[in-house]
């Protein structure tokens, strides 16, 4: 993590993504921009939640680990996304890992400033209570997405979620990936997701090679997966 020492630039984003107003004048003065590597954790499961972030750009990862370090992708984020809303409100520990699939820029703020000049600004919990009905919305969504359409529509979303946004530059055809998370996140087996991997290689659709997948044609992952994204 780096914090950007650009007030310009955390304007400009605050401006780009319409969410000045939420913020009162004492919270703007104590907003940050951070930057984060692609592959680097923005909070991990179980650790003290310390800042409330806003995702402004890039593309993030959140999984869940259990007792027996089994690990299972919850879903995919990207702007605008808020991280630690749920910690905050509820005074709680991280509860699920964070980590950026690309660079990230996030803006944060320290709870001591949200709980000093933030806990009875109604702009700001407005947007809190739009941002977590949205969250419990895209779950119920994908759950009945599990369960309505089949593994080679589940399997196309899931690779254009973890590839990236080639509108930003960042499009990244080769991908690693793991086929027991794979399996998890799309409710499927091992072994019927290689069936699909098997399939769609046969289809020109990808190229498999050593935990690697090359996607070779975007625009028909694309029109399998419809507007099912995995996000």
């Amino acid at each position: 993590m780096e914090e950007i020492k650009d007030r310009e630039q955390l304007k400009s984003y605050l401006q780009a993504h319409k969410i000045e107003s939420i913020f009162n004048a004492p919270l703007l003065s104590h907003l940050s921009l951070y930057s984060f590597d692609q592959g680097e954790l923005i909070c991990s499961q179980g650790d003290p939640a310390q800042f409330l972030y806003v995702l402004v750009k890039g593309k993030l990862k959140i999984y869940t680990t259990s007792a027996e370090g089994k690990t299972l992708i919850l879903s995919f984020k990207t702007p605008l996304e808020v991280i630690g809303d749920i910690e905050y409100l509820r005074d709680i520990e991280i509860i699920n890992t964070v980590e950026a699939v690309s660079p990230v820029c996030m803006i944060g703020v320290h709870h001591r400033w949200l709980k000093k000049y933030g806990s009875d600004y109604a702009p700001l919990l407005q947007f809190l209570l739009d941002i977590i009905t949205q969250k419990f919305t895209v779950k119920s969504n994908t759950l009945s997405f599990n369960l309505l359409y089949p593994v080679e529509v589940r399997l196309a979303s899931y690779l254009l979620a973890v590839s990236f946004d080639e509108s930003d530059s960042l499009f990244k055809e080769q991908i690693s990936i793991s086929i027991k998370d794979t399996a998890n996140l799309i409710r499927t087996s091992a072994r019927h997701l290689n069936r699909v991997i098997g399939q769609f290689c046969a289809e020109g659709l990808i190229e498999r090679n050593k935990g690697f997948i090359l996607i070779k044609d975007r625009e028909g992952l694309r029109a399998l997966a419809g507007e099912n994204i995995y996000e």
